[in-house]
């Protein structure tokens, strides 16, 4: 990761880097998971700002949420996994299963409400990746 308030996240708060090879024994672990998306900081402005609400939001639901940082050279193989289409994102999970995604910054009422939420949901299959077809 190439900003200082992204590689925060791991040096200071712990947060652990995702790739491929650790990705389904991470979400897996029984609990609440969100994984981080953040993409190209230079391309995305918003990402350093969710980089800075991450760590609020795991203290505001008293770290009862584990948070990953998806790796860079594996986020568009799992952005097609989970179907979002702007960056950054926060995905979340419980036990392995898709709860859905919250993407871009958000006001932190926004926040709490959208996790409280999904917190309560099924779980269900990530909605993948598709592009429209249409016929000539």
């Amino acid at each position: 990761m190439s900003h200082p308030l992204i590689e925060r996240l791991t040096s200071e708060y712990g947060v652990p880097v995702i790739g491929l090879d650790d990705h389904e024994t991470f979400i897996s672990t029984p609990g609440m998971t969100v994984l981080f998306f953040a993409g190209d900081p230079k391309r995305y402005r918003e990402t350093t700002d969710v980089a800075v609400v991450l760590p609020e939001l795991l203290a505001a639901f008293d770290n009862k949420l584990r948070a990953g940082l998806v790796s860079r050279d594996a986020e568009i193989e799992l952005q097609k996994h989970y179907g979002f289409r702007q960056w950054p994102s926060l995905v979340f999970l419980r036990d392995g299963g898709y709860l859905g995604v919250i993407s871009r910054i958000k006001n932190w009422s926004e926040y709490l409400d959208e996790i409280q939420e999904l917190s309560q949901a099924e779980t269900r299959r990530p909605p993948g990746f598709s592009i429209p077809v249409v016929s000539a």
